[in-house]
């Protein structure tokens, strides 16, 4: 195979959207047909994740606000218009439901939202034949219209035509009920397709199953095997409300323990966040993993196993099962102690979902597919 294609990865973090670009076009006997030329990020631990699982790829650890393209691009030996994509999620908790509680983040002033400036920088700097960003879901709500239109718009007056949509995972193969927005665009303008819906059931919105879909992966799909597993540290939940989170059944949250459900009386109908004592329904993909979860905020995995004091406690879900749940390989390596590694993973885009994204487009620029239909292609268009 010839030279693979060089790619820039912004706002990196544990490599969700890299994996992904690296698993295109891969086979068992033959690399994939892109590179992560360079990666940056500001989180220096999130960098050394990276770093453990792509110890080839140059890094950068810096504030985006404060590096220049040619920096980039020199890390990469590149120059500008040679990279075939810009890949990066900006931080999302400026957009995330999340941060609803603060008045900045309900209003939009939070600072941070600027970096989707700095992702348009960089793509009008580099120029590369195409890119692809995402975000929590949050960025395309009312709340957000004038900073998601400046961001469409400014990616327009770059000539990129660029189109978004709301993907989510589950129904592309991925063990999880997370939606993420996608925008991605093209240099020579021509409009990006999104990729079919691959799989259907049952999620929170969504009562309705497409038969000629594939089923949702479910979490017992996913994580079943890896029982009984191997206990870690902290795994039980404890304190306030440990007892009654280990009665709550599986698929079912705090509500259990309201007076419409069977179990105590003890809180109020819809006076919780839906996570709340959350547990996973094995016959279901998994509600979204969080980066950033409170000590009763789940999901926390069916089984109840027994604490340090012999009391049957729901457990939190263990490291190869969060890789498991964001299509990480089983091998990946995580840098930092447990909550480290939540963060990491709950920021990062679930491998699949982005790999069908990427995928997509390099079909769709003639990078990917049989030969002889890119010819064909090419000649239908007049290239």
């Amino acid at each position: 195979m010839s030279e693979r294609l060089p790619v820039i990865s912004l706002f990196s973090g544990a490599g969700g959207l890299d994996l992904a670009v690296e698993a295109c076009g891969r086979t068992a006997d033959r690399d994939g047909i892109l590179r992560v030329a360079v990666a940056t990020d500001y989180e220096a631990q999130a960098l050394r994740t990276l770093s453990m699982n792509f110890p080839e790829t140059p890094t950068l650890c810096k504030d985006i606000r404060h590096t220049t393209a040619d920096e980039l691009l020199q890390l990469a030996g590149l120059s500008a218009g040679e990279p075939t994509l810009v890949i990066g999620g900006p931080p999302c908790t400026p957009f995330s439901k999340s941060g609803f509680w603060l008045e900045e983040k309900r209003e939009s002033l939070d600072p941070n939202a600027s970096l989707l400036d700095e992702y348009v920088r960089v793509v009008r700097d580099t120029r590369p034949e195409a890119f692809i960003l995402e975000n929590v879901q949050g960025l395309t709500y009312s709340t957000h219209r004038a900073q998601f239109a400046r961001l469409l718009q400014q990616l327009e007056d770059l000539g990129y035509n660029p189109r978004y949509k709301v993907l989510l995972a589950a129904e592309y193969g991925v063990p999880q009920l997370r939606r993420r927005v996608f925008v991605v665009g093209r240099r020579d303008g021509r409009a990006f397709e999104f990729p079919p819906i691959t799989h259907s059931g049952l999620s929170e919105r969504d009562r309705k199953i497409d038969v000629t879909k594939r089923p949702f992966i479910t979490a017992h799909d996913a994580i079943g095997d890896l029982l009984p597993g191997t206990p870690e540290p902290g795994e039980a939940v404890n304190g306030e409300y440990g007892e009654l989170a280990s009665e709550v059944p599986p698929g079912q949250n705090y509500l259990w323990h309201t007076d419409r459900y069977g179990g105590r009386n003890v809180f109020k109908w819809r006076s919780r966040y839906w996570t709340f004592l959350l547990r996973l329904d094995p016959g279901r993909p998994a509600s979204t993993i969080q980066a950033q979860p409170g000590p009763y905020v789940g999901p926390f995995h069916w089984e109840n196993v027994v604490n340090a004091d012999g009391e049957k406690r729901a457990r939190r879900l263990r490291v190869p099962e969060l890789l498991r749940l964001m299509t990480f390989p089983n091998d990946f390596k995580l840098n930092g102690n447990r909550a480290d590694i939540q963060r990491q993973l709950g920021n990062a885009v679930p491998v699949q979902l982005g790999k069908v994204v990427v995928d997509a487009l390099m079909e769709q620029l003639g990078h990917l597919g049989d030969p002889c239909t890119r010819q064909q292609q090419q000649l239908e268009l007049g290239v």
